[in-house]
C-alpha cells in the first residue's frame, strides 16, 4: 500500500497513467466491451485492469491521479446508447457525478457513436477494464497538465 493513492490503482495501471502524455486517451470500460481485441490496439499495446469494481468507482480512482484536458475542449466522452443518442442512463449518470466531482463544477461529457467509439478507442494510450456489468459504462478521457504553479499535495 502507498498513502495518498487511491487503492484502486493497480502498478500497472499508476504506470499508463504516468506515461502518458497531455492529450493522450484512456479509455474505461464494461465487462461487455471488446476489450481485449481494442487494447491490442493502442498504444499501450495490452489490456489493463481495476476488476470487481464499477465504472464510476474505477473512474473516481483514476480521476484522482489524472488530470483532465482544459476546457477549451472537451475531455470526458461516453459512448451514446444505440438508438438514443441523448439517454444518460445511471451508470452514465454515475460517472458524471465523478467527473464533476474531480473537476470541481460541471464538466459534462460528449456523447460518442458505439461505432466511433470503437475507432476512438482503437487511438487510445490504454484501455482499462473494470467489473462493470451495466451496458454503457464505456467512457473516454483525454489527459491534461499540471500547471508549474499547482499545488501537488
Amino acid at each position: 500500500m502507498l498513502k495518498n493513492l487511491d487503492p484502486a490503482l493497480g502498478a500497472d495501471v499508476l504506470h499508463a497513467l504516468r506515461a502518458m502524455g497531455h492529450g493522450d486517451t484512456l479509455v474505461i470500460v464494461d465487462t461487455n466491451f471488446p476489450s481485449d481485441a481494442i487494447a491490442r490496439q493502442t498504444r499501450l499495446g495490452r489490456l489493463l485492469h481495476i476488476d470487481n469494481v464499477s465504472a464510476a468507482r474505477a473512474v473516481k480512482a483514476v480521476l484522482s491521479v489524472l488530470p483532465l484536458d482544459s476546457a477549451l475542449q472537451n475531455s470526458a466522452g461516453r459512448m451514446e446508447v444505440m438508438g438514443a443518442a441523448n439517454e444518460v442512463p445511471p451508470v452514465q449518470q454515475e460517472v458524471q457525478a465523478e467527473v464533476d466531482a474531480a473537476e470541481g463544477c460541471a464538466a459534462p461529457m460528449y456523447g460518442i457513436e458505439r461505432f466511433a467509439f470503437y475507432e476512438e478507442a482503437k487511438k487510445a494510450y490504454c484501455v482499462i477494464s473494470t467489473g462493470e456489468r451495466r451496458f454503457y459504462g464505456c467512457f473516454l478521457f483525454t489527459k491534461g497538465v499540471i500547471p508549474p504553479d499547482a499545488d501537488l499535495g
